[in-house]
């Protein structure tokens, strides 16, 4: 596929930006400008292009709403909300960097904007969850009071209950599904205002969600769906272990086992001493570790993964990990489950394990470069992804259905 960066980090997520232009959230010329100036691996240079363009579409969105013209105004908005989520990407790391809470800040204000001039405005949720509550949106596919299916949908390391209205709500939406999209810990607004990283009993978090879900009006108890993609493609699997009010759970794009995926980037004679192998490797490993993290976009994924899981050594990301894993829980797995992976995704490499150990109604696809859709998480082809696990949901709960009457 022709290219637009030389990076290959920046061009992926200079994809994933774009994707977004099929559900308003994105344009092709913007997005193209916006790379043209933004050389080699510039971080600064990323969020202040990125940033720039954002804060125009924003003043253009209020000049359009001004003028009475809702349409224009909630496009811009919400390309402005997207723009300015990727502006405080590669921000990502410890300590908080205050440009990423400005980004997200006006990401959600944006948004929040565009939101309010749908023609169902969402409803803003504060989720209750132990002794706080997790932030989010409930968007209701009609006015009228009919149950309708509901997806629950589970972001993964860096996006954002916002972004989630782009990567599956809209599709969502459009096909008559009810969505709820949340922040859970160490996630948007949870991470970054306040303070609560990661936990890997998802579990505990998704539960909670249910709970809240089953009290909202047009909610179809029966016809519930735990959708994560990329780390949200472990953390979905790894709730609906344990949830069993789940109807189905669509697993995209995520690690079967965080450590075996990170490790396995690592140099082999190397890895192989984690967790508590030889002290004198381990400290070359430290060493090395240390000085890919210096590297602009080489080390970002590292500095982002300390940060979301609030850790400072990255030899403990590489100890924690393992707690982070579906070995051994799939056959705890009872809902109808998809699986996918994407052809050159590094990440989702090992989802063929996860499908074949499943013991529950399952599907698994495997999207192909060669359609466009074989990066992580289906960047850029993502109306494919939904053409897919849509088709399978409407089968799988038309069937569910079908089985509640005959009952």
């Amino acid at each position: 596929m022709a290219r637009l960066m030389k990076d290959d980090l920046f061009e992926a997520q200079l994809v994933r930006a774009l994707g977004y232009a099929p559900y308003g959230g994105a344009d092709f010329g913007e997005c193209a400008a916006i790379a043209s100036r933004i050389h080699g691996t510039d971080l600064d240079a990323w969020h202040d292009q990125w940033s720039a363009t954002a804060a125009k579409l924003h003043d253009r969105a209020q000049m359009s709403l001004a003028a009475g013209d809702r349409i224009s105004a909630r496009s811009a908005y919400f390309r402005a909300s997207n723009y300015f989520r990727t502006a405080g990407l590669f921000t990502m790391g410890a300590p908080l960097d205050s440009r990423l809470v400005e980004a997200h800040a006006r990401e959600v204000e944006n948004f929040r904007a565009g939101a309010a001039l749908l023609d169902i405005p969402p409803q803003i949720v504060e989720i209750p969850y132990e002794n706080g509550s997790l932030p989010g949106y409930f968007f209701r596919a009609a006015q009228d009071a009919a149950l309708r299916p509901t997806l629950i949908l589970v972001n993964g390391y860096d996006g954002t209950a916002e972004e989630l209205y782009f990567t599956n709500g809209a599709a969502a939406l459009q096909r008559g599904y009810n969505v709820l999209a949340f922040d859970g810990p160490g996630q948007g607004a949870m991470l970054i205002d306040r303070g609560v990283v990661f936990r890997p009993d998802w579990e505990a978090v998704v539960t909670p969600v249910v709970n809240f879900a089953l009290e909202l009006a047009g909610v179809h108890p029966h016809r519930l769906v735990l959708m994560g993609l990329s780390f949200g493609g472990y953390l979905a699997p790894r709730a609906a272990s344990v949830e069993h009010r789940l109807a189905a759970c669509v697993s995209d794009c995520g690690p079967y086992d965080l450590f075996d995926a990170s490790a396995s980037r690592l140099p082999g004679v190397l890895a192989k001493q984690l967790p508590d192998g030889n002290p004198a490797l381990l400290r070359l490993l430290g060493t090395v570790l240390a000085g890919v993290m210096k590297k602009p976009t080489a080390g970002w994924a590292l500095r982002r993964n300390l940060m979301v899981h609030g850790l400072t050594d990255p030899l403990e990301y590489f100890r924690m990990a393992p707690e982070y894993s579906l070995k051994g829980r799939e056959g705890l797995i009872a809902c109808s489950t998809f699986v996918c992976s994407a052809e050159g995704d590094d990440l989702s490499v090992n989802a063929p394990r996860l499908f074949e150990a499943l013991d529950c109604p399952k599907k698994y696809v495997q999207f192909m470069a060669a359609d466009g859709a074989g990066a992580h998480c289906e960047s850029g082809a993502r109306t494919l992804f939904h053409q897919e696990v849509f088709a399978w949901l409407d089968s799988v709960l038309t069937d569910n259905a079908a089985q509640s009457v005959s009952a």
